[in-house]
């Protein structure tokens, strides 16, 4: 006889196993749903439901946006009742999903906006994208993921809208503003300072300057050190990434929870200051997880820093229901996506030099977790956001109680934050 199990008592069976159990556990759910589990090819996951609605907090759906600059969008939204009201656009950074506003989004839909979350392109179940690591690089570059927020924003029939953006998310949601003032009118940076656009070669045509000289090779300094390291976003870059974050030993659900946990204020070694330079003897005074030992991937890198079963247990801001939920959508999709928002920074700095010089001069917020490493990975940014590239800026704030996933670990106090924000603008 067959058995039909529904999502939530799937996802209920989940956490009353152990990790290592999890990860062939969620293959199963997944099939059980009629999930493919490892499509060759974003086409082939084109046909996915949106999400249960019993994974959501009240108050949100998930849904499909088609025809966004060549995408099919998932997009989850909040306050879409009771006639129009102001947008608010999030966008998240990696390894997130739309998913990872759950705790924000009601509280600002409570407080007058139309809320719209979407899967990136690269991530979850937006389709349309290329997750071959030979495959379209070109379409994952700043711009074009620009051009996608644009498109979406103009399907929800805002002409103008306030953009907040989260890790990777951060650096699409200031450049939203750069490029498209007058449709992203404010903007919320959290936990990646935007140290500004590029600097063009100024007043050179009669006084020629000398070459700069670029210094050592950071990645050359960092293998060279006694204990011998490179930079996470290094590493992010290469081919073997996808499969060894996707394929861990301890399993995908472990790994995305030893992942977060790491990077939490529940890891109590996390503990940020601002770095003096960047250099490799100095950036090496951060934890593994930016940058690595030279010869592990993420995945050994996050193995020697799970969380104990005492951790897991009484971890209130990710319940394993919802490391469930990224370990199924990450399951299907892989990291490859993702990954390649990192490999696309080159071919897309050529066009942003039209912007050289451009300022964010739209009220800016930014807020991070007090014990997020990120406000500091990048020597100088962080002075530079507040000095040079916002103008405007009305705010800058590191939450207590909170890492990397500041609006999931802290999201009540990032809510209040936001929402003063933007009743001030």
């Amino acid at each position: 006889m067959r058995v039909s199990l529904s999502r939530r008592q799937l996802i209920q069976g989940f956490a009353a196993l152990a990790p290592a159990a999890l990860a062939t556990t969620t293959a199963t759910a997944r099939s059980r749903l009629g999930i493919e589990a490892r499509p060759a090819t974003a086409a082939q996951a084109g046909d996915i439901g949106p999400l249960a609605q019993d994974v959501l907090p009240d108050g949100i759906r998930s849904r499909f946006v088609d025809n966004i600059n060549g995408l099919r969008v998932h997009v989850l939204e909040a306050g879409f009742e009771g006639g129009r009201r102001p947008g608010l656009l999030l966008l998240h950074g990696f390894p997130e999903l739309a998913y990872s506003w759950r705790n924000v989004m009601v509280p600002l839909a409570e407080a007058g906006y139309h809320v719209f979350a979407p899967d990136l392109r690269g991530y979850g179940r937006t389709t349309g994208w290329d997750p071959d690591y030979d495959g379209d690089l070109d379409s994952f570059r700043r711009l074009n993921v620009v051009r996608d927020a644009l498109g979406l924003v103009s399907a929800f029939g805002y002409r103008s809208i306030s953009v907040i953006g989260h890790d990777f998310g951060s650096p699409i949601a200031a450049w939203c503003a750069v490029v498209r003032p007058d449709v992203f009118t404010s903007v919320a940076l959290m936990s990646a300072p935007f140290g500004g656009t590029a600097t063009l070669p100024f007043d050179t045509a009669n006084s020629p300057q000398a070459p700069r000289n670029p210094g050592p090779d950071l990645h050359e300094e960092m293998a060279k050190l006694p204990r011998p390291r490179k930079h996470y976003q290094r590493y992010y870059t290469t081919r073997p990434a996808n499969q060894n974050m996707w394929y861990p030993p301890t399993g995908l659900h472990a790994f995305i929870r030893g992942y977060y946990h790491y990077k939490s204020a529940d890891w109590a070694e996390n503990k940020p200051f601002r770095l003096a330079s960047r250099t490799a003897a100095v950036m090496a005074q951060m934890p593994t997880y930016y940058i690595m030992e030279l010869a592990d991937g993420m995945a050994e890198t996050v193995a020697k820093h799970m969380p104990s079963a005492e951790e897991i247990a009484g971890n209130a801001w990710l319940p394993e229901e919802a490391v469930a939920v990224y370990a199924e959508e990450y399951g299907r999709t892989g990291f490859q996506g993702g990954l390649n928002h990192y490999r696309s920074g080159g071919i897309g700095a050529p066009e942003q030099q039209l912007f050289a010089g451009r300022t964010i001069d739209q009220p800016s917020l930014f807020i991070a977790g007090a014990s997020d490493w990120g406000s500091y990975q990048g020597p100088g940014a962080l002075e530079r956001m507040q000095n040079e590239a916002c103008t405007d800026m009305r705010g800058v704030h590191m939450v207590d109680g909170a890492g990397h996933w500041v609006q999931q670990e802290q999201p009540e106090e990032t809510s209040r934050l936001l929402i003063e924000f933007l009743k001030g603008v």
